[in-house]
């Protein structure tokens, strides 16, 4: 039997790197030993083939616990799915939880007499920020896997009378298989864990219990749902066939980019453009709500651009509370472009009275004192 060699030394790190340092290795070693860069070496084709091996496992955090703890044993034996021929994709959902739920899950009462259900399909809906504040119904169409008129679901021409509880699986839906020094247990391969088998298939669906459609659905989003939420609609997926129950469909939302408002998480943010008087001498302005109303905010005398102002519970809900986020008010003072003559007079005679006022100010002294001391330290 050959020697096998560490994962670790192959990719050249410690038991204890990070996973970018592991990321950087590899594409190091990938770069340097690829077959593309040593054409007819075989040297450098093993190699390249070990470290993608090597990467394959320590990359995946489940994988990588299950070679710290077990090492190279832990991928030998049953199937030829992973690295030396362990599958984790066997497991359900391909992790060491799996492994663990699938070995004891009938005495936990989890997994016993299920069958696989049928595939859960996905897609996405577009919401203004208005429809995300108030939540809203909103119709999907999708084109999935409906149980058949024909047959009801059964898969077969002679309705119940011909479904026959499978051979292979005495009708359990599952069966057991070893992986490593694991045994697990698997969906049946003959009746894809449906536990039956239909010896007269239905002409319409051919059997599968299933025929594809478009279908309609009305989907619930809840007020204050955020840019990326999934929703679960449970039993909405794919039928499964067969008497198998169907999957579940998730519908990702999608928030669409508003001309006014900006969202961060429940805040809500509102740029507003002030003329160079109403900041200088304080005004109030009327801005408008998330909600659809209006309120007033006051803007106090020498106001600054990037000035910020709160307005308490103005903001998004949070889901699953009864929070409200607030609203903030962003000022942005605008200099005028088109001056009238009148306009550049006034102006003008604002800016030498004040500018006499700020030459003697500390602040103004105290710059052009080091904007001075500058230039003399560049000569």
């Amino acid at each position: 039997m050959a020697t096998q060699v560490d994962y670790y030394e192959i990719l050249e790190i410690s038991r204890t790197s990070s996973s970018e340092e592991i990321k950087k290795s590899y594409r190091r070693l990938a770069m340097q030993y690829h077959p593309d860069r040593n054409p007819g070496d075989a040297t450098a084709e093993a190699k390249f083939k070990e470290i993608n091996q090597a990467y394959d496992v320590l990359k995946d955090e489940q994988k990588r616990a299950a070679y710290d703890r077990f090492g190279h044993a832990a991928f030998e034996g049953g199937g030829g799915g992973g690295p030396g021929g362990f599958d984790f994709s066997g497991f359900g959902g391909g992790g060491l939880g799996d492994i663990f739920e699938q070995m004891f899950g009938d005495m936990m009462g989890r997994r016993g007499g299920q069958t696989r259900g049928g595939n859960d399909i996905q897609t996405q809906v577009e919401i203004t920020l208005e429809e995300a504040f108030t939540g809203v119904k909103k119709d999907v169409r999708i084109i999935t896997r409906v149980a058949c008129e024909s047959c009801n679901g059964t898969g077969s021409g002679d309705g119940d009378a011909g479904v026959q509880p499978c051979p292979s699986c005495h009708g359990a839906g599952k069966v057991r298989a070893q992986q490593g020094f694991f045994i697990v247990e698997r969906p049946c391969p003959t009746c894809h864990g449906a536990g039956r088998i239909v010896k007269d298939p239905c002409k319409t669906c051919h059997g599968e219990g299933t025929v594809e459609r478009e279908r309609t659905i009305a989907v619930q989003i809840p007020a204050g749902v955020e840019d990326g939420t999934r929703i679960r609609l449970t039993g909405e997926g794919e039928a499964g066939g067969n008497g198998v129950p169907p999957g579940d469909l998730y519908v990702h939302v999608s928030v669409a980019e508003h001309g006014i408002f900006q969202r961060d998480g429940a805040n809500v943010y509102c740029r507003v453009p002030l003329r160079m008087a109403q900041a200088a001498l304080g005004t109030e302005i009327e801005v408008p709500v998330i909600d659809g109303g209006r309120t007033t905010v006051k803007i106090p005398s020498g106001t600054q651009t990037g000035a910020h102002f709160r307005l308490r519970g103005k903001g998004f809900s949070v889901l699953r509370s009864s929070a409200r986020g607030d609203m903030y008010i962003q000022v942005t003072v605008e200099t005028p472009q088109h001056l009238t003559k009148r306009q550049r007079e006034l102006l003008e005679e604002f800016e030498t009275e004040a500018g006499e006022d700020v030459k003697h100010s500390p602040e103004h002294t105290g710059f052009f004192r080091r904007v001075r001391d500058f230039f003399e330290g560049t000569e």
